[in-house]
């Protein structure tokens, strides 16, 4: 079979799919190209399924201290069988219209894996072998990552688990050990610390979530370590072993050497990922990758093959869903003749951990170093009555303030639904607006984002709600 067409997307992540879509919306055909199901790694089996499993348990956190509010209730059962098909059904209710949005738009969904074989040629092979030509002005590639292996810990789908298999027990752990202590391992670390798991993190660092100001990290660490987890700390993962059905994970401490050995059920790699350009016959077009393995390109997404793009993960850093929607945005545009870029001021994180954190722009360090002199104003959530009321005031919003000018660089919180506030910050960041035209909006009480007002206007010197120093 030969298919002839404007342009051809690889891949059907939350990157490729909203390319595909908004092609369609211009009018510029389009074949999308998919060998897994629709929808990609973050609707599949990373942010919807995962987020799931993080709401399921953080209910069942709530409910065994209820009796703190007043609610007497008996031992928590769980079903787990329950919650995965519940969980499955969230995959499936996104999952199940992206297809239909794609050809309601224009498009063509085709099934298999895609290998460039000439520089406007692409070949398509599915499940029988049989394979498929596409002929195309332009490519979109959006093929995403995976998650990296650590010398010595191969996946094995049994023992040594990546974050797919994190998301599918048959049933809860008694003991996890998780390597990685960045986002993905104690978003899961913390699903299964719920749900009644013992779980260690182990983290080569001395920090756990690398990245993130010490202080927004701080009562996410405590709070996992209130509720029994443990955390190694500059610690090497140096190798593992089989121990009945389970395993025996042997550490070294990076700085003193001393060595240690865990015993768990399964280990739980979560160390990073890595770009996904394997098999896909990028010399074909006379395109290469940098050193580590991602697609460099401009601000319209396009590669150094003048008609050939890329966008999401697979274009570099940050590996975000929302990043790579809006590359894909961009990318589709350009391919129509419109005039866009991807120069976006600021882009929002979020981690789903307990409690929650979300940043935008810049850090008070991050402006520093490039030369601002900032005026931070914070707010504590256990001055807000809407989190008071919530029984989870842990935490704090921090805006970072261009003291020159009182435009607002930064944004960070740490606590309760900090991942919807967010929002309202990144927005302001993008106008260019200052902290006095935050702070003079009127939010609505009692809410949570009464703490972004509190905090541009600590920033000012008058805050309400809070001494001002």
């Amino acid at each position: 079979m030969r298919i002839s067409t404007d342009t051809v997307v690889i891949g059907a992540g939350p990157g490729g799919y909203v390319a595909a879509i908004r092609l369609g919306q211009l009018g510029v055909p389009c074949v999308l190209v998919e060998r897994g199901p629709l929808g990609g790694t973050c609707l599949n089996v990373g942010c919807i399924p995962s987020k799931a499993l993080i709401s399921a348990s953080k209910l069942v956190e709530q409910i065994r201290h209820a009796g703190a509010l007043g609610i007497e209730v008996g031992p928590v059962a769980i079903d787990l069988t329950k919650m995965m098909r519940w969980k499955d059904g969230v995959v499936g209710k996104l999952t199940g219209g992206v297809g239909g949005l794609v050809k309601g738009n224009g498009g063509q969904v085709v099934r298999g894996h895609a290998r460039f074989v000439a520089p406007h040629e692409l070949e398509v092979r599915g499940e029988d072998g049989a394979p498929t030509t596409i002929e195309f002005r332009h490519a979109i590639i959006a093929t995403g990552s995976v998650p990296t292996a650590l010398p010595g810990f191969a996946f094995d789908g049994e023992r040594v688990l990546g974050s797919t298999e994190g998301l599918a027990f048959a049933r809860v752990p008694e003991r996890l050990v998780v390597i990685g202590g960045g986002y993905i391992g104690m978003e899961l670390g913390g699903v299964w610390q719920r749900l009644g798991a013992r779980v260690t993190v182990v983290e080569y660092l001395d920090q756990l979530l690398p990245g993130f100001e010490p202080d927004l990290v701080r009562p996410v660490q405590k709070r996992f370590k209130d509720a029994g987890g443990e955390v190694l700390l500059s610690t090497r993962a140096v190798g593992w072993e089989p121990l009945g059905a389970g395993v025996r994970v042997h550490l070294e401490d990076r700085k003193s050497g001393e060595r240690k050995a865990l015993e768990a059920d399964h280990v739980l790699l979560t160390v990073g990922r890595r770009p996904l350009t394997d098999g896909l016959g990028l010399e074909a077009i006379g395109l290469a990758t940098d050193e580590h393995g991602f697609i460099t390109v401009d601000g319209a997404q396009r590669t150094a093959v003048p008609h050939v793009f890329a966008i999401g993960d697979v274009a570099g850093q940050p590996l975000l869903a929302h990043k790579a929607s809006k590359e894909g945005e961009v990318a589709a545009e350009v391919i129509a003749g419109r005039q866009a870029a991807f120069d976006m001021r600021a882009i929002p994180a979020v981690v789903f951990t307990d409690p929650e954190i979300a940043t935008v722009g810049l850090s008070v360090r991050e402006a520093t170093t490039q030369g601002y002199e900032v005026k931070a104003g914070k707010f504590s959530f256990a001055a807000n009555g809407r989190a008071l009321s919530l029984n989870d005031a842990d935490g704090f919003v921090r805006v970072v303030v261009d003291k020159a000018s009182g435009v607002l660089l930064g944004f960070e919180a740490v606590g309760p639904e900090v991942s919807n506030l967010v929002a309202e910050a990144a927005l302001a960041i993008e106008m260019g607006a200052q902290a006095s035209e935050l702070g003079e909006t009127i939010h609505a009480h009692p809410t949570l984002a009464e703490a972004v007002m509190e905090a541009a206007n600590a920033a000012l010197g008058h805050a309400i709600h809070a001494l001002n120093r």
